[in-house]
This record gives structure tokens, sequence and C-alpha cells, in this order.
């Protein structure tokens, strides 16, 4: 569609959406607030716990902080809308605005998929080659590995925006979440969106594809090793270590492709079934992760603990 200067067409808002056939947004509203009060309480309190403690100044829990760190940054790309939506009822967001919630939202997510890779390498070392670890995973190759995760996230990341600024809007401007996301921008969009989507099947193999291969094939080498480990009691010991962050890998991943099979195989599923799955794989992980951490982690039990203490007398 073209304006009335001849020029391409793009709304000055977009319009975002609450949950299809809820007619009281207010639970839902009630709902979404205490998935973040979770979120952000928890991942709070690891990164915390981590600073404080020096029995945390681990490998481990510096890769657990950039998690924490990061999942406060998925919690916080979708709050301004999400709240906005559901307790004040105004779905409108600029355009620019959408697409800088839109390169943040991916962004972290895909920041996340490379975290968990990194924690399945510390993992690996730990249990595979326990001699070197401190001499493998030191603080400065620590942080050249979160640095890495940053840059290789932000600059596939970085051409979205331009790639869909660049697209005609002439099939309305009412998105299906209420949040902003790349694929829920093509379906208004028109023109030639070949090169979003040939860019954006690109990243995902990129990134998901490649960090969940290798974090395959990290598991994959611990087992190898732990079954060769000849009592029973030092294997479930070295299992056990590897809990949490199988249950974090999980977390992330099952809603993943749990959105990618309804997409691909149950075309006709109700606009309720996406959105729902959409947020889980938002909204779970976040709140999921700390939980998980402080659950299956003696170490972080452990200083929440000394910290309620200290607290109580």
């Amino acid at each position: 569609m073209l304006g009335l200067n001849g020029t391409q067409f793009q709304p000055d808002t977009l319009q975002l959406a609450g949950i299809p056939g809820m007619q009281s947004q207010a639970w839902v509203a009630l709902g979404f607030c205490i998935l973040y009060l979770i979120s952000i309480i928890g991942n709070l309190s690891i990164l915390a716990l981590v600073v404080r403690e020096t029995a945390l100044h681990q490998p481990m829990y510096y890769f657990l902080s950039m998690l924490s760190l990061n999942d406060l940054g998925v919690s916080f790309s979708t709050l301004p809308t999400v709240l906005a939506t559901f307790c004040f009822n105004n779905r409108h967001v600029g355009f620019n605005a959408c697409l800088v919630q839109m390169f943040f939202i991916h962004t972290f997510s895909f920041m996340e998929s490379g975290i968990l890779l990194a924690m399945s390498f510390d993992r690996f070392v730990a249990i595979c080659d326990p001699l070197h670890y401190a001499t493998v995973l030191t603080n400065s190759r620590i942080l050249t590995m979160g640095l890495g995760i940053l840059a290789k996230s932000f600059t596939t990341l970085f051409p979205f925006p331009f790639l869909v600024k660049r697209l005609p809007f002439c099939k309305g401007n009412v998105l299906h979440h209420s949040y902003c996301l790349h694929p829920d921008l093509m379906k208004v969009a028109c023109g030639d969106i070949h090169i979003n989507n040939i860019y954006g099947l690109f990243v995902v193999i990129f990134t998901y594809g490649i960090d969940s291969t290798f974090i395959l094939l990290s598991y994959a080498l611990i087992l190898r090793t732990v079954l060769a480990i000849a009592s029973r009691d030092q294997r479930l010991k070295a299992l056990n270590t590897c809990i949490s962050h199988t249950c974090a890998v999980l977390a992330f991943y099952v809603p993943i492709i749990a959105v990618s099979m309804i997409h691909r195989f149950w075309k006709s599923a109700p606009p309720i079934v996406h959105v729902m799955m959409s947020n889980v794989y938002l909204f779970v992980p976040p709140m999921l992760n700390p939980i998980i951490y402080s659950v299956k982690t003696k170490e972080i039990r452990r200083g929440i603990l000394k910290v309620f203490y200290k607290s109580q007398s």
C-alpha cells in the first residue's frame, strides 16, 4: 500500500492483543504480575547471592549469574507492553518501539541458548576433566565466553529491525500477542518477505540448531565418562551435578519445540493455543530457572538459608 505521498505505508502504531477467549483480563493481569514478581525477585536473588557469597565465586555460578541476568533481560523486554495491555488496557505501541522490543526479546532469547551451551561445557569439563577445571575455565575465559555470546546474538539479530522497517504494512496493524515478535510482524506485512523468512531460518539454525547439537554432544560425552566410573555412588554424584542444568535446558527447549510443532503440523489450532505456547516459551524459563537452581543446588540453598537466618537474628 502506498501513502498519500507515494511512499510505502507503515503504521504509526501497532495494536497488541490479549488472550483470545478470555473475558476477564483481570485474572490474566494478576497471573502475569505473579510470573514477573517470581522471575524478577528470583533472578535478582541469585545474582545477589553469587556476588555476596565467596563460596559461589566459581565458574558454574558465574554462568548461572549470566543466565539470571539474561532472564531479567527477557522479563524486562516484555514487561512494558504486557502490563500496559492487561493492567491498563492500553494496546497500542509505536511502530519503532515495537521494532526495538522485537530486537531485545529475540536477542535475549538467543543469548539464553548460548548461555545454556556454555553451562553444558562447564559441566563437561567438571566431569570429564576435573583436574584441569580451574585452569580451563579461568575468569578471563568465562568473561570472553560471555562477551562472545552477547556479540553473536547482537550481530545476528541486528539486521532484523531494518529488514522489517523496509516492508510496507497493508494487512492491518493488529498483532497476535501482547508483545512484538518477528513472525507476528511478518503476518501483517505485505511485499516480498522472503529475505526476512530466509534470514530468520538461518538465524534459528545458526543459534538454536548449533547450540542444541553441542549441548546434546556434551551430555553424550558426560554420560560416556560417568558410565566408566566404577562406583555407583560416584556415578550418581556426578549425574546429580547436571540435574539443574538439564532441567533448565528442558524448560527452554521444550516450549520452542512445541511451538515449532504446532506451527508445522497443527495449522488449524485455535489462536489461544499459539498465544499460550508463545507465552510459555517467553515467561516460564525466567520464572523456573531460579526455582530449579534454588531447589537442586546445595550451595545455592545453603546461601539462601544463611541469608535467611542472618535476617532472623
